[in-house]
């Protein structure tokens, strides 16, 4: 028994401090949409699942809940000020703590989602401020214009891109022409490398870390092209033009099985790369106009593709070996997509909330979201059976198991 309760003790020990060494990410723990929840409820009740808590004063903003360290932690922006909210995990407010100006133009409000790693956490604003703040209280360890220090320069809608970290590198998308990109020490927010992508600006994008033999890389949108770049020392490795009609390229690109699938909307659609070995290199394996998706991301499960289409105004699932249209789903407008326990959970921009099928994509339950305000943008997240759900001001939990 005692030889047993060593071994349990330090089992948690080790998961404890290999937790604290692992980033968080945008749209979920791989950073693909993909949850690994169970046992979730296979049906709703017809009134919806059912709502564990609300909290309504998030200010304004689009950025997701991340769940860690018995914390949610989210962004917000009042009265032209970005703060990050820590709320218990039953939905009480902990604390929150300003981080700087906030994006006040077309949609004003907080973009970026933070990311937290062991005792710290980092915020991007609008106005392209990197802030690396206490993860227990919110007090600021250091701050980083990227526009000022690297030649950086904003889009339209607010730089958006949620940071990619890996180890002690934090990687950012500046957008200036000869540090496009850059890796940061993310202790102290020094430069380690920078790199041009044909001097363009960035593209909303929330880069892709990718762990192959002999390297890892870096895959993000810039304005007009997806790039990989080698993430130890920031060497442009390749380049595919992928220009749309606003230059939104908002959508992390999908890894499977040694391949990229790159997407965006405005009826520009999506591309199959083939990495090479060493990932040094790219070939196109198909396109698809199709699956056109502006901001709403994808889901890759069971052999398919899922998300909805931007100009193509329905939720379709497309074959991961060739980009053929295998299913599609109509009468529910465009929106965001992820999964967990091999089904399917959508938000729309009309605030539809449903659970689906991935086989057939056929809707198995459906409720309609009223609390918060303004555009039903923002990913869910799934976390210990809940789907935490942001909408404008409001901080949704749904029982989901």
């Amino acid at each position: 028994m005692r030889t047993r309760t060593l071994l349990l003790f330090t089992l948690m020990i080790l998961t404890a401090a290999l937790s604290a060494q692992t980033p968080t990410r945008w749209r979920g723990p791989h950073g693909n949409g993909s949850y690994d929840d169970k046992g979730l409820l296979r049906s709703w009740p017809v009134e919806g699942p059912s709502i564990l808590w609300t909290y309504e004063n998030l200010g304004v903003g689009f950025s997701s809940p991340v769940v860690v360290n018995n914390k949610i932690y989210i962004s917000g922006s009042e009265e032209n000020t970005g703060y990050i909210y820590a709320l218990s995990n039953e939905g009480k407010l902990l604390w929150k703590a300003p981080y700087g100006p906030e994006f006040t133009e077309s949609y004003p409000g907080s973009r970026s989602t933070p990311v937290i790693m062991g005792d710290l956490l980092y915020q991007y604003s609008g106005l392209g401020v990197i802030t690396c703040m206490e993860a227990a209280s919110g007090k600021i360890k250091w701050k980083k214009d990227t526009f000022k220090e690297f030649g950086g320069r904003n889009i339209q809608w607010g730089v958006t891109e949620t940071f990619a970290i890996e180890g002690n590198q934090l990687f950012v998308t500046p957008g200036g022409p000869d540090k496009t990109l850059v890796a940061l020490n993310r202790m102290t927010g020094d430069l380690i490398w920078s790199t041009s992508i044909k001097g363009e600006l960035s593209g909303y994008c929330t880069p892709l870390v990718v762990k192959i033999p002999g390297r890892t890389l870096l895959v993000t949108h810039t304005q007009s092209h997806i790039a990989g770049v080698d993430a130890s020392n920031g060497k442009l490795l390749w380049t595919h033009p992928h220009p749309n009609q606003w230059s939104v390229q908002a959508n992390t690109p999908i890894y499977h099985d040694g391949a990229l699938f790159c997407f965006s909307g405005y009826g520009q659609g999506g591309v199959k790369l083939k990495l090479s070995a060493d990932g040094s290199s790219i070939h196109p394996e198909w396109t698809t106009k199709t699956m056109d998706n502006r901001i709403g991301g994808a889901v890759l499960l069971q052999g398919a593709i899922y998300g909805s289409g931007d100009k193509n105004r329905y939720y379709m699932a497309i074959d991961w070996k060739t980009g053929a249209e295998k299913w599609q789903l109509k009468g529910l407008a465009n929106g965001t997509i992820i999964t967990a326990d091999g089904l399917l959970f959508g938000y729309t921009e009309r605030g539809e909330l449903f659970l689906a099928d991935p086989d057939g994509l056929k809707i198995l339950s459906q409720t309609k979201v009223t609390h918060g305000i303004a555009q039903h943008w923002a990913h869910p997240v799934i976390d210990n059976g809940r789907l935490i759900l942001r909408h404008g001001n409001a901080l949704v939990a749904y029982k989901i198991k």
